[in-house]
Order: structure tokens, then C-alpha cells, then sequence
């Protein structure tokens, strides 16, 4: 894995000066995004803690997701890693929840998205998501491209968060 220092580094500064914390939810990067976050000295101070939420066994172990409200959501949606980052953000009580859903490759889903596909979520003072498509079978690339913005996507949502 090639670390994103400087995402990271822009992100650890951001939290330190607000005094906010930040969990993780994630999925097809298996754990890339926490390993960005906590590459940075200092991160204990921000970050709480996260996930590997990889198979619907680990999501119901670790995130108490409300099943009334992601029941009807679609998989791999905006809707649907929303709630995965409000879920996440509330388990450990922390300011900020980050998530990700996605097919990495080089398979698709089995609900039909494309290799390529992730589907990011920021619960916070303010909400924002995005959705990925790379069009790229090549995992470790789409796992990375994830991250990455998944933390641009972050950093975003703290900066229009502390206005």
C-alpha cells in the first residue's frame, strides 16, 4: 500500500485543531483507509477506532446498523453506506464516521455492480457521499483509488464542516 501522507496528514491536522474524532466502516479496502489515518503521529488523538465490515457477519458483529432503516436501501448505494458511517460514527461515539462499500475485483458483486465500484459515506456535522467507478478489474488499484477518496472525500466534508 502506498500511504496518502499528505491527505492524511491535511486530515490529522484538520481534527486536531477542531478537537473531533473519527471511526471507520470499511469494506472492499480493508482497512486502508484506517491505515492512512493512523500513519500520522499523534492519530490516538483522533482516532477511535474501526472496521473491517467485509462480509454481513462482521457488519452485524460490529456495527449496530437499524435494520428498519437500511432494509429497503439498495446494496452498494449512497443511501446504504450513509447509514454504515452514521452506524459507525455512533458505535464509538466519535465525531465523524467514514465507510466504504465496494467490489474491488476482479469479480463483480453478486447483486451485479462492476469491479470498480465503491460507494463512500462522511457522517459528521455535515453528510457528503460519492460514488467511485473506476472501470478497472485490477483490485489492489481500485482498493487504493478507494482510499484515496474516501480521505479527499473526508478532508472535504471537514472543511465544510468547520464553517
Amino acid at each position: 500500500m502506498k500511504p496518502t501522507f499528505e491527505s492524511s496528514a491535511a486530515i490529522a491536522a484538520k481534527l486536531l485543531e477542531l478537537k473531533q474524532t473519527v471511526s471507520v466502516a470499511e469494506s472492499s479496502t480493508g482497512g486502508f483507509i484506517s491505515a492512512n489515518l493512523l500513519c500520522v503521529a499523534g492519530a490516538s488523538a483522533f482516532f477511535v477506532g474501526g472496521s473491517v465490515v467485509y462480509s454481513l457477519r462482521s457488519r452485524r458483529e460490529f456495527l449496530d446498523l437499524d435494520r428498519a432503516r437500511v432494509k429497503d436501501l439498495k446494496p452498494l448505494s449512497e443511501e446504504m453506506v450513509l447509514e454504515f458511517a452514521r452506524a459507525a460514527r455512533a458505535k464509538l461515539e466519535t465525531t465523524w464516521g467514514v465507510a466504504e462499500l465496494g467490489a474491488a475485483g476482479p469479480t463483480p458483486t453478486p447483486y451485479g455492480h462492476a469491479a470498480g465500484t465503491s460507494v463512500i459515506g462522511i457522517s459528521g456535522p455535515v453528510e457528503l457521499t460519492c460514488k467511485i467507478e473506476t472501470g478497472s478489474t485490477d483490485r489492489e488499484a481500485n482498493m487504493l483509488m478507494f482510499t484515496e477518496a474516501a480521505l479527499d472525500l473526508f478532508y472535504k466534508a471537514l472543511l465544510s464542516g468547520s464553517v
